[in-house]
């Protein structure tokens, strides 16, 4: 199974859709598959602010990636947040989102990426040990709050 990274195109967003369904469902996100599409769809289309990256390949992915991207002054310039990564559960457990997580980061520098942040569940040990596994750490000063407007 390939790590195989492939930036996502507008004639992907169905795939998206469908897959970024199985995620919320999982996780207990409540959101309507228009609102989904609605979300997704400036991403593959060229928006600055972020990308989707399918994991596998393009045709039939078994998971994706989406990065949005900020400027941080701490961190020294351009700067995302890691906001899903979600791989099927059929082939979870043989290193893909390991592999992703490493191949990520290094696609991004070569474009003057700074810094990747995420947020993850404190308790999710089997994610914190991913996260970790992938070079992330922790700022233990630090937590991640969020403001809905």
């Amino acid at each position: 199974m390939s790590a195989a990274l492939t930036l996502a195109k507008p004639e992907h967003l169905d795939r998206l859709v469908t897959l970024c369904a199985a995620f919320h469902t999982e996780e207990g996100i409540t959101q309507s598959d228009e609102a989904r599409h609605d979300a997704l769809a400036p991403l593959l289309e060229g928006s600055p602010y972020g990308a989707v990256y399918l994991i596998g390949p393009a045709r039939a992915p078994i998971g994706y990636l989406v990065v949005c991207f900020g400027w941080s002054i701490e961190f020294g310039g351009l700067d995302a947040i890691l906001d899903e990564l979600y791989i099927r559960p059929g082939v979870r457990g043989r290193g893909i989102a390991t592999e992703s997580l490493i191949a990520l980061p290094r696609a991004l520098a070569e474009g003057g990426l700074r810094a990747i942040h995420l947020e993850v569940d404190r308790e999710n040990a089997a994610a914190v040990k991913l996260y970790k596994r992938a070079g992330f750490a922790p700022r233990e000063k630090y937590m991640f709050m969020s403001r809905e407007l």
